[in-house]
Formats: C-alpha cells, structure tokens, sequence
C-alpha cells in the first residue's frame, strides 16, 4: 500500500470512521488504492470513492447518476453540466463512457503525504454542493 493511502487508513481508524471499504489494485504501477463508500443525497446511495496512488495527485469520485446522457436529453444535460463547471471551481463534472454523469474533486498533494482530515473536510463541501444541485441536475437527466 502506498504512504499515503496508509496515512487516510489510519485517519479513518483513528477517527472510527467505518464507512470505506478499501481495495488495493493489483500490479498497478502508482500502487493504486481505492476507498469505496456511498453519499447519501435525496434518498439516493451514490456511489463514491477516494483514490489514492504515489502520484501528487488524489481523487474524491461520486457517480451521480448512472447512464445519465441520452439523445433526449444531451443537449440540455451537457449545457447544464458545462454551466455548473464554470461555477463551482473544486469539482469537475463529466461523462464516463457509458454515459455516467460523474464529479470528481482533485487533491494535490504532497508525494508522501496526505491529510486525512482535508480529505474529509471536503467530503461535507461535495454534500452541500450536491444538496443544492443534485434535485436540478436530476430534472434534466430525467428528461
């Protein structure tokens, strides 16, 4: 397991936070580690993980809906979603290959170290900003 996956593995222990389930990737060459949870947001479990790997960078995802762009509604969803990275400069929303409206919030961070708490500092900004979005997007996406 990379240093800082262990640093937010003991943050989690410490702080009794049992909510993670976590998985090491196999013969990944950044020694990948991924945490899987769920977000509660408007009687909805979303998918959501913390990926954490020897680069500077980590990942905070949330599948928000899945298979949410179709012909019927593209136009809408992607004005939509284009609109909401302009304005919200922590998250970047997009569209996996499938077609899953995903957000994905980007840590840079020191090589070695991670701060656990920051981490899960911005677990409560991705909530506020999905308590006051996610009825919206959901509108469009349901089109």
């Amino acid at each position: 397991m990379n240093n800082k996956a262990e640093q937010f593995n003991s943050f989690l222990e410490e702080q009794k936070i049992k909510v993670f389930q976590m998985e090491e990737l196999e013969g990944n060459e950044q020694h990948t580690v991924v945490f899987r949870s769920f977000l509660g947001v408007e009687g909805q479990q979303l998918p959501t993980i913390v990926i954490i790997d020897d680069s500077i960078f980590s990942i905070i995802r949330v599948q928000i809906a899945p298979l949410a762009l179709k012909d019927e509604n593209a136009a809408d969803l992607l004005k939509l979603i284009n609109g909401q990275n302009m304005m919200y400069k922590p998250f970047k929303l997009f569209f996996d290959e499938r077609g899953d409206l995903m957000l994905d919030v980007c840590l840079v961070t020191d090589k070695d170290k991670l701060d656990g708490n920051e981490v899960y500092q911005l677990f409560s900004v991705i909530i506020n900003y999905l308590d006051e979005n996610y009825r919206n997007i959901m509108k469009v996406v349901w089109r």
